[in-house]
Formats: structure tokens, C-alpha cells, sequence
């Protein structure tokens, strides 16, 4: 079988590090940390691949994340996110540089960006994976069967979140893969860090592709990115209203925390969207998880089971989510989380 790409020329783990309004998203930051322990495996370096206009600035701190080298490029069709220039940009970057593996962030720009540039590169891509790592493929070595080394392997839910898929691609390269945000760990920042910056630039001609951009409208919100959040009160369908929500609020409110809850309550209109964990919502990681009147199906358990401490609360002895719970009571919500809240309450007065 003759193929057309030689697998040998393409090298180094690369990071598409977002930015919006000149500012590196977290996502960035993350892919960053999962890079750097990927390259430690492959003997390789750090690429990050910086897009946008008038974003050199962004560079040190790409450096401080992990980056032993930055692409940048910057042309004034790249100042907003839009398809056409980004993907042709990423893309020629590919071509260019030949990457041995592409990171995207699965973020509203990166799932729009990663499928074009697959495409264009004619490799596949892996969407939102949750677990990278460096590995034989296949996995079990088949009689007859070449086992490569050195693959990476993408591991994401499939089947709506009933079964894990690990995925590989090794046939083509880059190996690319957008992850969901909040699932790696970014390194502590190395504070005098520098890279090496290579300015890069293919050339923009606009052409029908270009989408313009009329207005730009922000949504200003009050709610509390639930991502940030060192202590969650989380409810689920068994909470029973947006009424009933009222006693995780003043449960949160006692512990300093912020409510978050599962699809069903976003689906109920009880709560706004942005404060969904899960598959389909938010992955978090807080110091402490309250799952109160949540069954634990794996579609929601995959966006919280990084959580340092789970206590779940729940009437049904048999629920799913006291297989990942580090403390589990079994009851009805109704009484235990006043008595809760109540108890937290007196503590904080005692101080």
C-alpha cells in the first residue's frame, strides 16, 4: 500500500492556542500542559500556533505555559474569528510545519475550526476527547497485524456517553484532536520563560468564502462560570422544581459555593444552560461536588468525577452516582439539606 504522506517528516506536538480580543483563552493554557507531557513521550517540542492580528504580545505568556515555540499568524483579516481566513490559516501552518499531532480546544471556535482543517489535511480528527495519551495501536497486538508505537491514542464517550471509544489514526498525520475544556491540567507557569517565535503568514486574499462580520455582540452575563468554582451545590431531576432550588441556594450560600445541575434541570427550564455539568455541559473540578437528587448516569458523571471530594445525596440507595461518591447519604433531600445547611450555619457562627 502505497500512501501519500511520509509519516517520518511530520514531528512535534502543536497546540491551536485561542485567543479572543487578544486574549489566550484557559483552554489554550490546558492543551498546553497536556502537550508538554505528550512531547516528554515522543522526545519532541512544544509548538503553540498563535492566530489573530496584532497578537505578538500573547507570546511570553504561551512561553511561561509551556510553549518552546510559537507560529504566529497575524494578518488584519484574522483580527475576529471567522472560518475561511482561520481555517486557511491553521491549515497552511499544517502544510508548512508538518506536525506530528494537532490539539484544538473544543470550544464554539475550535469545534467550528478542527473538522475544516482535518479536511483540508486530509487526516481525521477525534472530537472531544477527554483522555490523551501515548500508546500502542492496536492496543492488543493482532497476528498478522503491524502494532505501531508511538500513536497517540484519543479517548472520548460514544454512543451518547454509554460507552468509552479509544480512537487512533495511524495512517495519516497530524493526529489531530479537539478536547474539552477543563478536563487537562495546565502546568504551573515558568515565569521567565521564552520561545522561540517563527512569524508565518501564507497570505489572505478574500474571496466568497469570507463571511463579514456586521456586529459583534456580547452577552453580558451575571452567572458564575461554574468552572471556576471551589465548591459546588449541584441538583438533579430529583430536587422536583425551580422552587425547590431554593434549598440548594441557601446551602451554597452557607458554604460559599455555587449551585451548578444536570441536563434534566436544563432541560426542565429550571436552570440556565451555563450552569449544566457533563457530557453536554461543563467537565468541573471543585475542591467539593454536592450531587443532590442526581441518579449519576455516566453522561453526567463524566463532567465531575475529577472532583477532589463527591458527597451525593439521593433517596434511591441504588443510584448510580454512590459508585463515584467519596461520602453517600441516603434519603430525602427535603430534610437533609435544611438540616445540612442549618448545621454549616451554626459552624460559621461558632468561628
Amino acid at each position: 500500500m502505497v500512501t501519500g504522506m511520509n509519516l517520518e517528516e511530520y514531528k512535534g506536538v502543536y497546540v491551536f492556542a485561542q485567543q479572543v480580543d487578544n486574549e489566550i483563552s484557559s483552554i489554550a493554557f490546558e492543551l498546553l500542559g497536556k502537550a508538554k507531557e505528550l512531547a516528554g513521550k515522543l522526545d519532541t517540542q512544544v509548538t503553540a500556533v498563535l492566530i489573530g492580528y496584532e497578537v505578538k504580545g500573547l507570546v511570553d505568556q504561551l512561553a511561561q505555559y509551556g510553549a518552546d515555540r510559537v507560529i504566529v499568524v497575524a494578518d488584519p483579516e484574522l483580527k475576529e474569528y471567522r472560518t475561511e481566513p482561520y481555517a486557511h490559516a491553521l491549515s497552511s501552518v499544517i502544510n508548512e510545519y508538518k506536525p506530528e499531532i494537532m490539539l484544538v480546544g473544543a470550544t464554539a471556535i475550535g469545534r467550528d475550526l478542527g473538522p475544516r482543517v482535518s479536511a483540508r489535511v486530509a487526516t481525521g480528527l477525534t472530537a472531544d476527547c477527554t483522555v490523551l495519551e501515548i500508546g500502542d495501536f492496536p492496543m492488543v497486538a493482532i497476528p498478522g497485524k503491524e502494532q505501531k508505537h508511538n500513536q497517540l491514542l484519543m479517548t472520548r464517550p460514544a454512543f451518547g456517553g454509554n460507552t468509552i471509544a479509544t480512537i487512533a489514526c495511524p495512517d495519516n498525520r497530524p493526529q489531530m484532536a479537539t478536547v474539552r475544556a477543563g478536563v487537562m491540567q495546565k502546568i504551573a507557569p515558568i515565569a521567565d520563560a521564552k520561545a522561540e517565535v517563527i512569524e508565518y503568514n501564507p497570505g489572505f486574499v478574500p474571496n466568497n468564502k469570507y463571511v463579514e462580520i456586521l456586529e459583534i455582540v456580547k452577552e453580558v452575563t451575571d452567572v458564575v462560570d461554574i468552572m471556576d468554582a471551589k465548591i459546588l451545590v449541584s441538583g438533579g431531576r430529583g430536587v422536583g422544581s425551580a422552587e425547590n432550588f431554593k434549598l440548594l441556594d441557601e446551602l451554597a450560600e452557607a458554604l460559599g459555593g455555587t449551585v451548578s445541575c444536570s441536563r434534566a434541570v436544563v432541560d426542565n427550564g429550571w436552570k440556565p444552560k451555563e450552569l449544566q455539568v457533563g457530557q453536554t455541559g461543563k467537565t468541573v473540578r471543585p475542591q467539593v461536588y454536592f450531587a443532590i437528587g442526581i441518579s449519576g448516569a455516566i453522561q453526567h458523571t463524566a463532567g465531575m468525577e475529577e472532583s477532589d471530594l463527591i458527597i451525593a445525596i439521593n433517596k434511591d440507595e441504588t443510584a448510580p452516582i454512590f459508585d463515584v461518591a467519596d461520602y453517600g447519604i441516603v434519603g430525602d433531600l427535603n430534610k437533609i439539606v435544611p438540616l445540612l445547611t442549618a448545621k454549616i450555619k451554626e459552624a460559621n457562627a461558632a468561628k
